[in-house]
């Protein structure tokens, strides 16, 4: 996993360097600057995070028993697949302070940095087919948001699952994924045929509660009753998406939230105290 700036986003990429998810992190972060100027959006991402699994991860597997029966292997989204990128786009700190200042509804500057991001999401993911093309590899991709069952909640390709196999980050009491950057973003992924080197897995859990500290600061976030002591209740959660939606019926769809890594311990960062952890392990 990688954070830094720099190569020519232009050039061709190689599968065979020595750290291809830095090398890919600094090409997403030159790409971010070239479209967000062209698109006259505001600095509201920091440095992205990418990190890379092999498509034949014994993991992937697991996800038909920890996600939905039916969830897509990498070899069903791209036939002769062989590595998984996957990438996180932190939001800056202004808002996450704005959502959790809004009140029960999500703030408008949350919804509108969804709207962006997805169009980023499906921008970078273009730009990474077009670099694999040029060295002879093909591509797929899923959309960054709404490829779920709507009666069961359940996602056929869940990014924060691949994320989570491709080593970016552990699973919080709130269902998000904390990366080194936090949960406070969004994540993108895409299957090729190219062969990457795949990162490690986090050794240790980066939730302060999972790790055995007392933490309940997402659960205190999320008044409306999805986040608990017993299961996480994706219906609950699902409703004040909607609600949201309506709330800004005058934006194009916007069922978001994002209460619950707003302004938490893990929202920009991995809580210090969270070093004293045991071995991690995924969550739905």
């Amino acid at each position: 996993m990688s954070t830094a700036s720099a190569p020519d986003h232009r050039l061709p990429l190689n599968p065979a360097g020595p750290d291809p998810a830095t090398e890919i992190a600094q090409r997403i972060g030159r790409f971010i600057e070239a479209w967000r100027e062209q698109n006259g959006i505001p600095p509201i991402w920091r440095k992205p995070l990418v990190a890379i699994a092999t498509a034949s991860d014994p993991l992937f597997t697991e996800l038909r028993r920890a996600v939905a029966a039916d969830h897509l292997m990498p070899e069903d989204l791209l036939p002769g697949a062989r590595s998984v990128i996957t990438f996180f786009l932190p939001f800056v700190r202004e808002l996450g302070k704005a959502n959790q200042a809004a009140g029960s509804f999500a703030a408008r500057s949350w919804a509108e940095a969804y709207l962006a991001t997805n169009q980023l999401i499906a921008a970078i993911n273009a730009m990474l087919a077009e670099k694999l093309d040029e060295i002879n590899h093909r591509t797929a991709v899923t959309p960054a948001t709404h490829n779920f069952d709507e009666k069961r909640l359940l996602s056929r390709w869940s990014h924060k699952h691949i994320a989570y196999i491709a080593g970016l980050g552990t699973f919080g009491r709130h269902h998000l994924l904390i990366t080194a950057a936090g949960c406070c973003g969004r994540l993108g992924s895409l299957v090729t045929t190219a062969a990457f080197a795949a990162g490690p897995r986090p050794n240790r859990e980066y939730c302060l509660a999972r790790a055995g500290h007392r933490c309940s600061a997402c659960v205190q976030r999320c008044v409306y009753g999805a986040l608990g002591d017993g299961p996480f209740d994706r219906h609950k959660c699902y409703q004040q998406l909607l609600s949201n939606d309506r709330h800004f019926s005058e934006l194009p769809l916007v069922d978001v939230c994002g209460k619950c890594g707003s302004e938490v311990p893990c929202s920009y960062g991995i809580p210090a105290s969270s070093e004293k952890t045991g071995r991690p392990g995924a969550t739905v």
